[in-house]
């Protein structure tokens, strides 16, 4: 299977770094071009080559690793996903300016690691994400540990636990054997609705938990 990934910030770029590792191919995009990802691939070796958005998000597998506020503008121009297999890296979670007065605000207990909540009006961050690929199967994962562990998968004498989600049977089984295959111990949490709340961040229960399988 083709794997795309739609993003080449700190999330997207250390999971091409995670798939160079294990020699498994991939294309990967950014809202400036590929030129500007040269530097990257270079870096990565054979198996990561630059794309567009577009060509990253016909792939078979298409991972999301974009900022919340922009998932709106960018999946909203691409075409139907006919049935292709989605990965919603994404937390809701907006960056905030540090002489802004939300640096400060006494009532985000996350100011002081720069980040604020979405309000998502009572919904989970995969239910939105949802609405914005149509036609897709959805699978939340690789979202709820700090992005560097992704080149860490083994440590401690063991491997360190990835937990997936979704609603399609299939689509779950392809993504656990990338997680699988990346080094990862993986962990099925069960349907989006259940699975996704539980590990996303910032206030899911096993958000930023680094369990360790040995």
């Amino acid at each position: 299977m083709s794997i795309g990934i739609i993003g080449a910030g700190a999330l997207g770029s250390n999971l091409a770094r995670m798939f160079a590792k294990v020699g498994i191919s991939a294309v990967i995009s950014n809202s400036r071009g590929p030129e500007t990802l040269s530097k990257l691939v270079d870096e990565l070796g054979p198996t990561i080559k630059a794309a567009t958005t577009e060509e990253a998000a016909k792939a078979d597998i298409v991972f999301v690793a974009i900022r919340w506020v922009d998932l709106k503008r960018v999946l909203g121009a691409l075409p139907a996903w006919n049935g292709r297999i989605v990965v919603d890296g994404t937390n809701p979670v907006e960056w905030i300016e540090p002489d802004s007065p939300d640096a400060n605000d006494p009532s985000n207990p996350l100011a002081a690691y720069g980040i604020k909540p979405v309000d998502l009006g009572g919904r989970h961050s995969s239910s939105v994400v949802r609405d914005l690929v149509p036609g897709a199967r959805l699978v939340k994962a690789f979202n709820h540990l700090d992005v560097n562990f992704l080149a860490q998968p083994e440590v401690a004498g063991g491997n360190r636990v990835l937990y997936y989600s979704g609603d399609d049977a299939e689509a779950k089984v392809s993504i656990r054997s990338l997680i699988e295959k990346s080094g990862f111990f993986a962990v099925d949490l069960g349907t989006l609705d259940v699975g996704g709340p539980l590990a996303s961040l910032p206030f899911g229960p096993l958000a930023g938990v680094s369990f360790v399988k040995v």
